[in-house]
């Protein structure tokens, strides 16, 4: 499938630490198309990670839906049935939990800045992310893959960290 197929209104879907941000600032650059990480959105800007209050990320959220041209990375499942509804297609990257704990502790360890991170925040180890990672994402994994699954929308499914490479070079992106 090519990226064109999917619209001017992509979702990214996938586990911690599989690549989301990366690739929607890279689907962003090539094809303009605004550039959203919901994980800017759900915490504060300059905290180490806090959540805002549920009703301002919604808000936050809603409101970027609302634009005609956009690529958004992120889960979230609260506001994923409005975020599904406005989109026009759906990238899932499923990778296993082993690559996105391998991942976490290489951005955390050699990456100064990374893309989707938070505003004056710096990445650092923590159990709760290790938590995260390994015990609550397998969970849902399930249930965001039926979700996936069942949105009528244009989808990709990239299962492996080749599949992911390999759609940065079909799809003529750069990292």
């Amino acid at each position: 499938m090519q990226i064109e197929e999917l619209g001017q209104r992509i979702c990214i879907l996938g586990p911690s630490n599989s690549g989301k941000s990366t690739l929607a600032s890279a689907v962003g650059r090539k094809h303009d198309l605004k550039v959203v990480h919901l994980d800017q959105l759900y915490h504060r800007p300059g905290t180490d990670w806090v959540p805002r209050p549920a009703d301002e990320f919604v808000r936050l959220h809603d409101t970027a839906i609302t634009g005609d041209r956009w690529v958004m990375d992120g889960n979230y499942s609260i506001c994923m049935p409005q975020r599904f509804a406005r989109a026009t297609g759906l990238i899932l990257l499923d990778i296993s939990m082993l690559v996105s704990l391998l991942r976490y502790f290489r951005r955390t360890w050699f990456e100064r800045e990374r893309l989707g991170g938070l505003e004056g925040g710096r990445d650092s180890i923590k159990w709760g992310m290790i938590h995260h990672i390994a015990v609550v994402t397998p969970r849902n994994r399930s249930r965001n893959a039926a979700r996936f699954d069942q949105a009528d929308l244009p989808k990709i499914r990239l299962s492996s960290v080749r599949a992911i490479k390999d759609c940065y070079r079909q799809w003529g992106l750069e990292r």
